[in-house]
């Protein structure tokens, strides 16, 4: 019922925000395209129709507009609700942003946010759309690889679609955590074959769920070359923030 239901409201937002995502990227494109000069490789892997994970490495805020940009049919991203929901001008601006960015709003109302963002990504994948999930949680806080969280795995075992892995290379120097105007370089992805999880038998158990997600870590730390961390993202920054408000008090003592 829940599925149900969340089904049909992204079918309703997913109707107008397809001509607001083709509008943006028939002006981003070719602008893109000349600026930074996308080389990619194993596009091939990404299957024209059907439900599909792309599952990307997560580098800077722009690996949300490059790996779109080179994939022929629309992405969807998973955001949440808070981005939809912010008032005045700012608010509207961020939430039209937000859609033709072909980001969708996970309403948390009722539910933890995991349990949100997977009714929510089923729903997409029921439709045979395109979800792009980023497994860290999060974007890198130092260039490293970290450990994945394991609802990928649980959405492409109920759901049975594959996931193709993507590698994302340079985009955090084009565009840096908190830098505005990006960086003029060549931006590279190398995307992976395939990876096929179908056990929905077996989606609610934790073992499974860590193995198959430990697997496609394993892929993207592959295709990426980034050295691996056995820790989430998420406790890296928490880790870094409080080494930064350490050295900040032993500076002013």
């Amino acid at each position: 019922m829940a599925l149900r239901r969340k089904k049909n409201k992204v079918e309703a937002m997913v109707a107008g925000d397809k001509i607001a995502y083709g509008l943006l990227k028939s002006f981003l494109l070719p602008v893109l395209t000349l600026l930074f000069r996308p080389k990619v490789s194993g596009l091939r892997f990404v299957p024209s129709t059907g439900p599909v994970i792309i599952a990307s490495n997560h580098l800077s805020f722009s690996d949300s507009i490059f790996m779109p940009l080179v994939i022929p049919r629309k992405v969807t991203f998973l955001a949440k609700s808070e981005y939809f929901t912010s008032p005045g001008l700012k608010g509207l601006v961020k939430k039209l942003t937000f859609i033709a960015l072909g980001q969708v709003s996970v309403d948390r109302a009722g539910g933890s946010r995991s349990e949100a963002a997977l009714l929510t990504g089923l729903s997409v994948l029921a439709e045979s759309g395109c979800l792009g999930i980023y497994p860290e949680g999060t974007r890198s806080p130092d260039g490293r690889l970290y450990r994945g969280r394991t609802g990928i795995a649980r959405l492409a075992m109920e759901s049975g679609a594959p996931i193709v892995p993507v590698a994302m290379f340079h985009t955090a120097e084009i565009q840096p955590t908190g830098k505005v105007i990006p960086k003029i370089m060549r931006v590279k992805m190398v995307f992976g074959e395939p990876m096929y999880f179908p056990t929905p038998e077996k989606s609610n158990d934790p073992e499974e769920l860590r193995k198959a997600t430990d697997s496609l870590m394993k892929k993207l730390q592959e295709l990426s070359g980034q050295e691996y961390v056995d820790i989430y993202a998420s406790q890296a920054k928490e880790a870094l923030d409080e080494q930064r408000r350490r050295e900040r008090k032993e500076s002013q003592e």
